[in-house]
Order: structure tokens, then C-alpha cells, then sequence
């Protein structure tokens, strides 16, 4: 098992380990919880019933909250339906939310804490590969909007995050897909290693590759919580992908756009003399390897642009991208003409 921590104004703990969903009563009961509501998609009914039967033997009541798949979970109207639920069992302050499930369960459960009563503890128990490294870590929540994605949100540390490798062997193959993108995003930006062991066989280093990617999520966030600078080294390949996933009215995986987004900025750093054919290369081979996508629709450009203008990273009008200057070092650009974004585009998918 291992644990990292993420320092800074409310320090947590994220355990990563086989059979850590079980520490979910004993930390609750430790909180001096009275109850506690499970927020969790509905294919883990069996796993939240589960939780359920261990906060009884610790004496703390229950709520079962079951709440939509994916980013049809993320909308004001759930969001709203879990506040009447928490006022009619008369949640307090003392009280406890769990986030049981992907990224967009994790977000949801960890807005609707951040809100309730202006902020209650939120345990994260993320259950895919990409909630388990980047969703449920850090602090950021949000739902969407028609507007875009995450445009309302808070940031509200979790009380802790329970990462329990489990589950990983339960995810269907898209899932793992997907998820991959946020870890090897991760090496690109900052950890070469998990580049090398992606290439090698990521089957053999679940643990290792996940603990590798929270610790430099963990590193980055307890610097920078609000995204004031660093912290936006994160967004690497966001700006694109979240565009795609607007376009595709979220019925893209987040990875998989994100995966895309990378190779447009690998090709626009590249276009910028910021770094070489080969780092280009190394995207499409890790990213390809791993099943992701690299190219997207010839002609979707011009929609993207447009969803492109409505990123949280912009300033002054101009669209922010992060990229690298080298492996495992970043750089933002922030005065691509639309000349240079449209031209990284056809590259992208001419391949």
C-alpha cells in the first residue's frame, strides 16, 4: 500500500492499495460522523450497499444517493436532488459524503459537499482508472453547464481519497483506455518513467503507475489549489479535448479527447520551434500504444475553435494553451493566431 500526501491549506491523504474500500466506515466514524450519504453511480449499487453494511456495524446511518452514469451525472438538476435528499435526512455539518465511482461521480459528490452548508468532508472513492488519478484528486468539483464543461464549481479538498487498485481489474478495456491518457499525460508533463513503463507492459504497474501519477498531481496542487499558475500544467492537451467532448455533447470519454488534445499541442509546440519531431513521435507511439485515439474529425475545426474561446485558461480573449518545451517540461502559449491552431490541426490528423 502506499500513501501520498498533498500538503498545503487543508492537508489529505490519498491510500492506494488492494481492499482499501473497506477503510471507508473507520475514517467516516473517525470524522464523528453521525451519517453518511454515498453518492454513487448506479452499476455500484452492490459496491455502495457494501459500504453501507460496514457504517452500520460503526453505528453511523446511511443514505444511498445513485445518481447517472458518466456527465449526465453532472448537471444543477442532480446536483439539486442530492441537496433535498441531504435536508431531508438532515445533514449537518458533522456529517459525511462519500464519492463512489468515475470522475464525473467524484466531481459531482465533491460539489455538492463543497456546497452543503457552505463545505462538509467528502471521502473519494474513485473507481476508475481515471477518476483514481486525476478527477478525485486535487480538490477541483464542478458540474456542466450548456455553456461548457465544469463552468460551475468549487474547489473543495477531499477529507481523504481511497484509491483502491481493486477495481481496476473490474473495468471494462475502455475504461482502462481512457483512463490511461490522464497517467501518461502525467509523464509527459513531469515523470518520464511512466512513459517507459507504459511502453513496457502498464498490466505489470497498476500500482506503481497510479502512485507515480497522484504523486505528481499531489506535488503540483499543494502548491497551486486554485490554479493561479502552475497548476494549469494540468490542462496539458485539456483546451482541445474539452472542446471535443462539448462537440460530441459528452459522449466522448474524457481520455480519449484528452488524447487528441495532446497530439494538437505536441504539433503546435513543434509548429513553434518549442520542441522536435521526435517528442511529436513519442505522443502518437504512447498514445496509440496505449489504444487511444490521435486523430479526430478533418473537418470539425472551426466548431472546435469556437468551444475553444469558452476555456477557463483564457485571458483577455485569447486562448491559452499548455505545452512543452521538452519532456517533463512546461510552457504556456498564449498568442497562437487561429493560422497556427487550424495548421497543428491538419497535422494531427494527417497523422
Amino acid at each position: 500500500m502506499s500513501v501520498v500526501e498533498v500538503t498545503g491549506p487543508n492537508p489529505y491523504t490519498v491510500t492506494i492499495g488492494h481492499g482499501v474500500t473497506g477503510q471507508v466506515a473507520e475514517r467516516a466514524a473517525s470524522l464523528g460522523a453521525r451519517k453518511v450519504a454515498i453518492i454513487h453511480q448506479k452499476p455500484l449499487a452492490a459496491v455502495a450497499r457494501h459500504i453501507a453494511r460496514e457504517l452500520e456495524v460503526a453505528n453511523l446511518e446511511y443514505v444511498l444517493a445513485p445518481v447517472p452514469d458518466a456527465e449526465q451525472a453532472k448537471t444543477r438538476e442532480v446536483a439539486a436532488e442530492l441537496w433535498d435528499v441531504l435536508g431531508t435526512h438532515n445533514f449537518s455539518r458533522q456529517d459525511v459524503i462519500v464519492g463512489l465511482g468515475g470522475g464525473a461521480a467524484t466531481d459531482l459528490a465533491g460539489f455538492v459537499a463543497a456546497t452543503w452548508m457552505r463545505g462538509i468532508r467528502v471521502i473519494q472513492v474513485p473507481t476508475t482508472l481515471l477518476a483514481m488519478v486525476d478527477a478525485a484528486v486535487g480538490g477541483k468539483t464542478g458540474i456542466n453547464t450548456p455553456a461548457g464543461k465544469n463552468l460551475v464549481g468549487a474547489f473543495h479538498e477531499p477529507d481523504s481519497v481511497l484509491v483502491d487498485l481493486d477495481r481496476v481489474y473490474t473495468l471494462p478495456e475502455e475504461e482502462i483506455v481512457s483512463g490511461s491518457a490522464e497517467l501518461i499525460k502525467t509523464g509527459f508533463i513531469a515523470d518520464p518513467r511512466i512513459l517507459d513503463l507504459y511502453r513496457a507492459d502498464p498490466q505489470s504497474h497498476w500500482e506503481e503507475l497510479v502512485t507515480r501519477s497522484v504523486r505528481v498531481k499531489a506535488g503540483v496542487v499543494s502548491q497551486d489549489l486554485r490554479e493561479s499558475g502552475l497548476r494549469e500544467i494540468l490542462n496539458y492537451g485539456h483546451t482541445l479535448g474539452h472542446a471535443i467532448e462539448r462537440r460530441e455533447n459528452y459522449q466522448w470519454r474524457h481520455g480519449n479527447a484528452v488524447a487528441v488534445g495532446m497530439m494538437f499541442v505536441a504539433y503546435l509546440a513543434r509548429n513553434r520551434g518549442l520542441i522536435d519531431d521526435e517528442l511529436v513521435s513519442l505522443h502518437r507511439t504512447v498514445l496509440a500504444g496505449a489504444g487511444l485515439p490521435t486523430t479526430y474529425d478533418p473537418g470539425a475545426f472551426d466548431d472546435l475553435l469556437a468551444a475553444m474561446k469558452h476555456d477557463k485558461k483564457n485571458r483577455d480573449g485569447r486562448i491559452r494553451f499548455v505545452v512543452l518545451s521538452g519532456l517533463g517540461q512546461c510552457a504556456r502559449l498564449e498568442d497562437a493566431s487561429v493560422e497556427e491552431m487550424r495548421a497543428a490541426y491538419e497535422e494531427v490528423n494527417r497523422g
